[in-house]
């Protein structure tokens, strides 16, 4: 990066630290510092809330994902909205009347304090895990950008933007995502502008999108039911629906977005804004991943996009004979490209096909080599495609801004995230049962460890996820082991009467087991956990009640 690339990023980080320092009111009562005494309107909500969800995993990861596979991910979203409104008819108001500061504080409530503390401790694996993946993503971008190891950048990412969560509560947070959204959509309508900009002459969008969708890029919609199929209408429709039910309904860190709100109404509209606005959102980001594949049919992309795995094995000579055959691919495929723009006969369509078939085998072979020469057999390079592509073809300015927005991203995301875990760890543990007659400050201080401690821990699990494959995918399947189960525990709460606290509690440990048989031994995708795992505790729930009397249960509350 040049001079002016790193003056934009470096007026960025200083803003965004110092506003969000400036944001902070009211943060010395535990109602300040984790619900922002309920008092944010709902536009600002509803952006934290897509903040909160949209991360670095997003640009980097879906971009990505976009470049290999095309637009089937957009389905995963397609749940989304029916999702959202069941909430707003349901959860929203329940939760909000509740006058809890967790979601899990209620099932305590309603079962026991074992039921509220394993379903607690669930939300805080399952999101340290996921928080540990948002690091990843950015710090693939600094190690391409500053040549650091990943080691370094995850520490320097993750400890930094944990040090600003502990200082600022919820409500600096809610401030700072309201102004990071704005930036990030500002880089990526750049971006777009950009890359269009950048195609051969004569070449139009119109082109680009006709070569994308020759080759099933464009495909948005897969009614074919196959359970082992990631991204269909029915797994976006139905299997996701369940996974976006649990995450803005029962996971801390989007419950407690909605529970700053200063109303019910303000907090449905909140959600029901992220609702429709998701899904465009999402199809944009995409379409950036489809324009940078449309731009690499005419200039050549690097043969492994990840550079520092590609510097290991350049000097051998298979790599050589690699390269040579991936070149020679890659200008069969643009010659047959640019003569089917020329020409969008029948013939020359499966002629581009062809071609790009084989520089596909060309780049396999490659990536290949790579995982067989550095011993590293879950290699994926995936997560690389764009900020390489930032790196290599924005011009000065532009590229700051690009990193200014995925930082923007991170930042916003995890530090909602590590606020989430704190709020959860100090509310349903310190609070509950080391220090319930703790005063305000004592809260406050402990969360401020708390923060640290998931900070630092994210760290250690970002380590070993930027070779896990589609960062957007990693998050998302972590998620699904325990999100149908915890789902299943507030179904069981809210909507069955005869659920009992230890169905409740072992529904759920059966839920869970349900999920890791089902990845263990079966072939159906991840989306499919959701609900075999909300299913299964829900029965399960429901059979171990009906045998505990009423005696048995007032005994156990």
């Amino acid at each position: 990066m040049r001079f002016l690339d790193w003056a934009v990023v470096v007026a960025y980080l200083v803003y965004v630290v110092w506003d969000g320092i400036r944001m902070t009111k009211h943060s010395g009562s535990a109602e300040g510092y984790f619900l922002a005494n309920r008092s944010l309107p709902w536009w600002a909500v509803g952006l934290s809330v897509m903040a909160t969800q949209m991360s670095a995993i997003t640009l980097v990861g879906t971009t990505g994902q976009a470049y290999t596979d095309g637009m089937r991910f957009v389905q995963f979203y397609y749940g989304l909205p029916i999702a959202m409104v069941i909430l707003c008819v349901t959860v929203v108001p329940f939760f909000y009347r509740a006058n809890v500061f967790t979601a899990y504080e209620y099932l305590e409530r309603r079962f026991d304090a074992k039921t509220r503390s394993l379903t607690s401790f669930c939300f805080l694996m399952s999101r340290g895990l996921g928080v540990g993946v948002v690091i990843a993503a950015p710090s693939v971008i600094l190690s391409l950008v500053l040549g650091w190891s990943e080691v370094v950048t995850i520490f320097a990412i993750g400890l930094t933007t944990t040090v600003y969560t502990m200082i600022g509560g919820v409500q600096a947070v809610t401030w700072t995502d309201v102004k990071q959204m704005v930036i990030i959509f500002f880089g990526l309508s750049v971006v777009m502008f950009v890359i269009i900009s950048q195609f051969p002459t004569g070449v139009s969008v119109g082109d680009g999108l006709h070569l994308a969708g020759s080759l099933g890029k464009l495909e948005t919609v897969d009614f074919s039911f196959d359970l082992t199929e990631k991204y269909t209408i029915w797994s976006g429709v139905f299997a996701a629906m369940f996974l976006f039910l649990s995450y803005f309904g029962c996971d801390q860190s989007q419950v407690q977005r909605f529970l700053t709100a200063k109303s019910v109404s303000q907090g449905r509209t909140s959600l029901l804004m992220s609702a429709f606005l998701k899904i465009p959102m999402q199809f944009f980001i995409l379409f950036i991943g489809i324009m940078v594949f449309v731009f690499y049919q005419f200039v050549t992309p690097p043969m492994v996009f990840n550079p520092v795995a590609s510097a290991k094995v350049e000097g051998t000579a298979q790599y050589q004979a690699l390269q040579a055959n991936f070149d020679a691919a890659h200008g069969l495929r643009k010659q047959a490209a640019l003569t089917f723009i020329d020409d969008q006969s029948e013939v020359n369509r499966e002629a581009y096909v062809a071609a790009d078939s084989t520089f596909n085998e060309a780049r396999k072979n490659a990536v290949d080599h790579v995982k067989t020469t550095t011993s590293n057999s879950s290699f994926n390079d995936v997560n690389y495609v764009f900020p390489n592509f930032v790196i290599a073809y924005m011009p000065m300015g532009v590229i700051g801004l690009i990193i200014a927005a995925i930082f923007a991203a991170a930042m916003s995301s995890v530090s909602a995230e590590l606020n989430a875990l704190a709020t959860a760890t100090t509310i349903d543990f310190y609070r509950r049962h080391f220090n319930p007659d703790g005063t305000d400050r004592q809260m406050v201080r402990f969360g401020r460890f708390a923060t640290f401690f998931w900070g630092f821990f994210a760290c250690i699990v970002a380590m070993y996820a930027t070779n896990l494959g589609s960062l957007i995918e990693v998050v998302n399947t972590f998620g699904s082991f325990f999100y149908g189960s915890l789902l299943g525990v507030f179904v069981l709460a809210i909507g069955v009467k005869r659920a009992r606290s230890r169905g409740a509690f072992f529904g759920l440990m059966i839920g869970m087991a349900s999920v890791w048989l089902a990845s263990r031994f079966t072939n159906i995708e991840f989306l499919w956990f959701n609900v075999v795992g909300c299913v299964v505790t829900v029965v399960a729930g429901y059979l171990i009640s009906i045998t505990v009397s009423d005696t048995e249960q007032e005994r156990e509350g």
